[in-house]
Order: structure tokens, then sequence, then C-alpha cells
């Protein structure tokens, strides 16, 4: 006796998975879910780093990685902290390159 699954049977476990494999997705422009997963742990890292040090504002500050490459944008009080935000940036593993777009703005 041989055990044959049925054409209605096959039909839904094609389509459950074909479902669950569109789940898996991740953001445009990125391969994998490791890639994805790779940035999410570089951009905490940077924005742990930039939360210890005094000469930084994280709140002024935005971190976005993708594929290894992270940005900064926000807004600086000083060259000497945009300059810091990107030193630290460039210490953190695996970052491929950085992208400062701080800009510097005076206090008000």
């Amino acid at each position: 006796m041989k055990n044959r699954m049925s054409p209605l049977a096959a039909a839904l476990l094609a389509a459950t998975l074909s479902l669950g494999f569109a789940g898996c997705a991740v953001t445009s422009g990125q391969s994998t879910v490791g890639q994805y997963v790779d940035d999410a742990t570089i951009t905490t890292r940077v924005k742990a780093r930039m939360a210890k040090d005094p000469k930084v504002s994280a709140m002024r500050l935005n971190v976005d990685t993708l594929n290894g490459v992270v940005q900064l944008s926000g807004f600086a009080t000083s060259e000497a902290e945009r300059a810091e935000a990107g030193r630290i940036v460039r210490e953190v593993p695996d970052v491929k390159d950085v992208r400062n777009n701080i800009v510097v703005r005076a206090p008000q």
C-alpha cells in the first residue's frame, strides 16, 4: 500500500509554504534575513556607544544601517560633536562605510 497525498492536500501544502516564505521578506534592497539582523545589530551598537559618550547627544542624532553602511542624520551643536559621532560609528564592528549627514546647528 502506497501512501500518496491527494491533489487537494498537495495544493494546500503548496499554498501554505508559499505564504510562509512570503512572510520572511525583508526590507527592499536587503538580500537576506541575516543581513537585516546584522544591520539591526550595528544600529543598536552605534546607538549604545553614542548614549555612553558625553560629547554626543544620542537623542538628536538618527542612525540607519543598510547592508553595513551606516547613515547618520540629525542636528549637532558643533563640528566636534558631528566628527565624534562619525568616529564612534567607524569603531563599530562590521560597519562597511559611514555617511555622516549630520547638520551642525547652534543651540537655540
